[in-house]
Formats: structure tokens, C-alpha cells, sequence
């Protein structure tokens, strides 16, 4: 599977769901992932993106942590594969200089790791070439114009109304 760089894009609330929507992009090109989240996870992405820091740690805060105590540090995160509707990802944490811990765990947890620890985050390239009928199977937009226009119709500013 090859994977490609990326970027967060965005991060915004899907008004037709009532879902936050942390967007990726490849570096260096112009198409886009959306990957639909819980509400605390957008939150925590949202904090880091932001750079406000928690009172107390925070889910990624302790993993982060706990990597760190035990001589690790992410390497990368990769969102490697969507089955069912749900998409999923690796964290990469290097331990020992050549040793190198894959770990199973949600997107959402895991780019707000990356964040965190400044990793950088791939995208298996297969998720950005999926056709209208796999997208429709998955619960994504037909295509991708229609996406686009989907978040373009979002307003960033009721993002910014959710807190705990």
C-alpha cells in the first residue's frame, strides 16, 4: 500500500449530521479526505490545532506521555483503510532506534497524537482514488465535487460553539 503525506486541511461540523469532519489533503495535491469524528476528538484536534493547552491531560496527552516514558516517540500515524464505514489507522512509535511498535487505533485518536508529537501523518493513497460507487457504499459524497461543496456550505464559526 503506498501512503502519501498529509496535511489537516480543516476541521468543521457537517451540519447535515451533526458531525465534525477533520479534513486531510496530500501534500501537493488538490483532492481531499474527509474522515467524520466524534465531538471530543474534534475537540482535541481543535486544541491542538489551536494551541490552547488542557488543564489536565487529555487522552493524547497521557499516550503521549506514557510513549515518551517508556523510551518511544511517534514516528508517523497512518490512515490506512476504510471497511464498514469506519476508517482506521496505525500509530508508529519507534523504540530503541530500530525498533518500531505498530499500534491499531482510531483516525481521530491519532492524528490528535500527531499533533501532539509533531508527527507526520499519511494516507494510504488507495483512499483518495475511490470510485462513486465505493464512496457511496461508505457513506461518503458520490464524488468529490460534491464533497466539496457539502464543507464549503459549512460554517466554521458553529464549530467553535461546541465545549465540555
Amino acid at each position: 500500500m503506498e501512503m502519501v503525506k498529509a496535511q489537516i486541511n480543516g476541521l468543521a461540523l457537517d451540519a447535515s449530521t451533526n458531525s465534525p469532519v477533520v479534513i486531510l489533503a496530500p501534500e501537493e495535491s488538490q483532492k481531499i479526505l474527509p474522515i467524520w469524528i466524534g465531538h471530543y476528538e474534534a475537540w482535541a484536534i481543535g486544541m491542538e490545532l489551536s494551541g490552547v493547552p488542557s488543564k489536565r491531560p487529555l487522552t493524547h496527552d497521557l499516550l503521549a506521555s506514557v510513549i515518551s516514558s517508556i523510551g518511544g516517540k511517534v514516528d508517523r500515524i497512518e490512515i490506512t483503510e476504510l471497511k464498514e464505514q469506519t476508517f482506521y489507522a496505525k500509530i508508529h512509535i519507534a523504540k530503541n532506534g530500530d525498533e518500531v511498535i505498530k499500534v491499531d487505533a482510531r483516525p481521530s485518536d491519532s492524528i490528535a497524537l500527531a499533533l501532539k508529537t509533531k508527527a507526520p501523518i499519511f494516507i494510504n493513497s488507495e483512499l483518495l482514488t475511490l470510485s462513486p460507487e465505493q464512496r457511496e457504499s461508505q457513506g461518503l459524497p458520490k464524488n468529490e465535487e460534491s464533497l466539496k461543496e457539502r464543507l464549503r456550505r459549512i460554517n466554521p464559526e458553529d464549530f467553535g460553539k461546541y465545549s465540555l
